[in-house]
């Protein structure tokens, strides 16, 4: 055992001492009541630091608290060890060497001291023949340093060597939390080792499939011993299907198919007849080959495979991610990558989107001393701990440093090498803001759109004091509803955070070339020839804009003229514009057999846009409003009618329907709240009720069970002014805290106990503005006294002139598959940013584009 003042840049303490078992016993013994062994359910993180992206691969190693099993680097560990006073932590250091050439035979690296990181997932990308892993675990004992070489079984106290053991050998806490999500749990089919396959010349051509059964062309699954082509089942895919699939492994007794459209580099959808489940085939690449498929060079798309090395710069994939071109790496502060967790890219784009708003680093980044220093115990469940470190990591360019020539040599020289880390891995901000969001915690591609929004209720949600970034992109839309046969109006206003532009097909400059492009294509498929060149719909931007203006009807108006249900139409314009204005294009719609589709159209999305003439203008002279009376509420005698307007227990939502519902690609929760609010009256009703509702802002959100008084309720809390529980401000007083303290506190933290405890240590100079707080009290009790109309929400209304600065696009045919990159200009240039990989963009396909931001330009 030795102290190694030296671990932290200390000077002296590098001598070594030995001391007998006996001494390391007395050691620890005061340290023992805080040294614990994992219970089932608790979360051990080894291999990511909560405030950082450290890990057991960066030069100052892990280190791992004994007690609660927190992560963290050599810059915040003497933090957690001041805030807690936990003195005994485990390091863990992973050192890689160069491989001597030829020594090995060629054989994959091994691990030395195996024992130690049974389970270390650590997204090393060394895993070659040139290099070897060394792994080092100690005990260091705060704030000494004293440091305990592991494996010490025999001088170790029997607790300790228990504690050390689990901790070692623990899993991911991601996986244990939700182990369904995992692609990687899907089992290894038993039959893909010595799959029979057939020498029946079968060749599977790039598109134009059909089941062999019947006149399908989707939901097409090709068997792997025989080359057949045939249908799934609706259940398969949610695209439907005949079945015939299944029939043919009744009939023939072949295992084992892959679903055409869905083979990538990276792999497929492959199912297992005989087992009844997904499974993995690790050998699909030869399978496939077995029928002229060329996995590694291949990649799903709407028609099924395309060839990379056919029609390029023509599919949306390569144009979006500029295949083709040589694109240069960059690097430094603000150009790191975000590592894909397995369809996480709709996150990573809209992070680094985020993360390009000043208001957005000013809050969390510039904040970043105050909010780790006043985390609550566990910063990994803190929503403002993440975001600053998510943002720290993205912009500070710790994580994305150039590979130097002469670092190189001199790490050849001295025969290890210090990996160099390019872009993060998300996980730990992915667990936490998608938790409990039963869409968001899966492992499946999502809506960007959807996760923005969900993104900005949380940041709402959980704001930093009076300070809440998400205000740039808040804005109010006036809606003026005019009935059709009275010509009465009403106008009422909305908070929105994003602009939603209708594609405008019929508005296409090339009409006569699709009706060519179809014709053709429709021939190719029928003739198993291969397709013809992509023809892409070009859709002007004003046309979108244009319909964006129009009026629209209103389904089930209801005229408080007439006091009776009338033709009506709405109109929607801005009563406020926003500072930074995200505008999505409604790329996707439904089929008429429910699928999702995704318009293939390219619009010429401007630099420079002004939407000044959308200016609300509220009611104009000669309007005549309509009078401020509610429908009436019908009791209906039907007990049809009856069931859809009474609640439902939530626990007899009917499954089936829901499931139905999400099997066509629509968000779990959004089925589950389509099924409730129409009374358990099936699938189809339930869907109407989704094509009405999918625009709205809480679309995906979880369903929330709606009180016989809630709206009642709703309006006292609006009153109240944030008004903190009277229970919790006793409980601060309690401690000696003033009264106008707690009320700021908790009012600056929606009420969190632990939060307005720190926000009262961090902000001492507020101790004596009593009487600001004390005004706020009196405000309060007055609006509930006078029931005075609350104060709006908080908007940055100014000109509406803006200029492009991001825009993340889709590939793919549905939002529920594909992925995503995000292109940002920064510096006076494009910056592409697909994953983890940040280059220099040489052509941004901006016509290409799904979410579009703007930010305002002075006036």
């Amino acid at each position: 055992m030795q102290r190694r003042g030296a671990l932290f840049g200390m000077p002296g303490g590098s001598g070594n001492r030995k001391m007998a078992a006996g001494d390391i016993g007395e050691l620890l013994v005061p340290h023992m009541p805080t040294i614990r062994v994992p219970r089932s359910g608790d979360r051990v993180y080894k291999n990511e630091c909560a405030f950082s992206y450290d890990s057991p691969n960066s030069e100052g190693g892990l280190y791992v608290c004994m007690n609660t099993f927190l992560a963290f680097g050599r810059e915040h560990v003497e933090r957690h060890f001041r805030k807690t006073g936990q003195s005994v932590y485990m390091y863990l250091k992973r050192h890689v060497h160069e491989r001597v050439r030829g020594a090995s035979g060629g054989a994959l690296p091994k691990r030395r001291n195996s024992k130690i990181f049974l389970d270390l997932d650590t997204d090393d990308d060394l895993n070659s023949d040139d290099y070897e892993y060394e792994d080092e675990a100690k005990l260091v004992i705060f704030p000494d340093h004293y440091e305990i070489a592991l494996p010490n079984i025999e001088e170790l106290p029997a607790l300790v060597t228990i504690a050390c053991d689990a901790v070692l050998s623990s899993k991911s806490p991601y996986r244990k939390q939700d182990p369904d999500t995992w692609e990687n749990e899907l089992p290894v089919s038993k039959y893909a080792n010595k799959l029979t396959q057939l020498d029946n010349g079968v060749r599977i051509p790039p598109s134009g499939w059909k089941c062999a059964r019947c006149d399908l062309r989707e939901n097409l699954w090709l068997n792997l011993t025989d080359g057949s082509v045939l249908c799934g089942k609706w259940f398969f895919d949610s695209s439907g299907g005949n079945g015939h699939a299944l029939e043919h492994y009744r009939d023939l007794g072949y295992p084992l198919a892959v679903k055409l459209g869905t083979i990538t580099p990276d792999g497929a959808d492959v199912y297992s007849f005989q087992e009844e489940e997904p499974v993995l085939d690790p050998h699909l690449a030869k399978h496939l080959a077995h029928f002229g498929i060329d996995m590694l060079h291949m990649h799903g798309t709407e028609n099924g495979l395309q060839d990379n090395d056919s029609k390029p710069r023509i599919s949306e994939w390569e144009v979006i991610q500029e295949t083709g071109t040589k694109l240069k790496p960059m690097y430094g502060p603000g150009y790191t990558g975000l590592k894909n967790l397995g369809n996480s890219c709709y996150l990573s784009s809209v992070m680094q989107a985020i993360f390009s708003i000043p208001e957005f680093q000013r809050a969390y980044v510039g904040n970043l001393p105050r909010i780790f220093d006043y985390s609550p115990l566990d910063p990994t469940q803190d929503f403002n701990t993440q975001m600053t470190k998510l943002g720290h990591g993205l912009l500070s360019g710790q994580y994305s440093k150039p590979p130097m020539k002469s670092e190189l040599i001199e790490q050849v020289m001295k025969e290890e090498y210090k990996p160099q880390q390019n872009g993060i891995s998300p996980r730990m901000f992915k667990a936490f803001v998608s938790k409990s969001h039963p869409e968001f915690s899966s492992n499946r591609q999502q809506d960007a759109q959807e996760f923005f929004l969900h993104l900005v209720n949380l940041v709402e949600r959980n704001r930093i004091g009076s300070e809440n970034p998400s205000d740039v992109f808040r804005f109010l839309v006036e809606e003026r509803i005019q009935c059709c046969q009275t010509r009465k109006v009403r106008y009422v206003e909305r908070v929105d955070y994003l602009m939603q532009l209708p594609v405008a097909m019929e508005a296409a400059t090339n009409k006569d070339e699709l009706i060519a492009y179809e014709l053709t294509r429709r021939e190719a498929e029928a003739n198993r020839r291969p397709l013809p060149e992509l023809v892409r719909a070009k859709i002007p931007f004003s046309a979108c804009l244009q319909a964006f203006s129009e009026p629209e009807n209103v389904d089930d108006f209801w005229s408080s003229a007439l006091q009776a249900k009338s033709a009506g139409v709405k109109t929607s314009r801005f009563a406020s514009f926003p500072e930074y204005l995200v505008v999505q294009i409604k790329k996707f719609t439904f089929g008429l057999d429910w699928v999702p589709k995704k318009f293939d159209v390219s619009i010429d999305m401007p630099d420079l846009l002004d939407i000044n003439h959308l200016r609300a203008r509220g009611l104009q002279p000669g309007e005549e409003e309509l009078p401020d009376i509610s429908p009436p509420v019908v009791i209906p005698d039907d007990s049809k009618d009856r069931l859809m307007n009474q609640l439902i227990d939530p626990s007899d939502i009917d499954e089936s329907s829901v499931m139905q519902l999400a099997e066509m690609g629509f968000p779990l929760e959004a089925c589950r709240k389509a099924v409730y609010f129409t009374g358990n009256m099936g699938a189809e009703v339930a869907f109407n009720w989704i094509i009405v509702h999918m625009e709205e802002p809480d679309f995906a959100e979880p369903l929330t069970m709606p009180g016989y008084g809630g709206a009642a309720t709703a309006g006292a809390s609006a009153g109240l002014d944030n008004q903190p529980p009277e229970e919790t401000v006793a409980l601060i007083t309690s401690m000696g805290f003033h009264r106008n303290q707690a009320l700021q506190a908790l009012r600056a933290t929606n009420s969190n106990l632990e939060r307005a405890l720190d926000w009262i240590f961090s902000h001492p100079e507020f101790e004596e503005d009593s009487d600001f707080v004390i005004e706020m009290e009196n405000n309060a009790n007055a609006n509930i006294i006078s029931e005075a109309k609350p104060e709006g929400p908080r908007v940055k209304d100014g000109s509406g002139m803006y200029e492009l600065f991001a825009f993340i696009s889709h590939m793919g045919t549905s939002t529920m598959s594909g992925h995503y990159v995000c292109h940002i200009k920064k510096e006076g240039r494009w910056v592409i940013y697909n994953d983890h990989k940040v280059c220099a963009s040489e052509r941004p396909p901006k016509d290409l584009g799904y979410m579009y931001f703007y930010r305002r330009i002075p006036s």
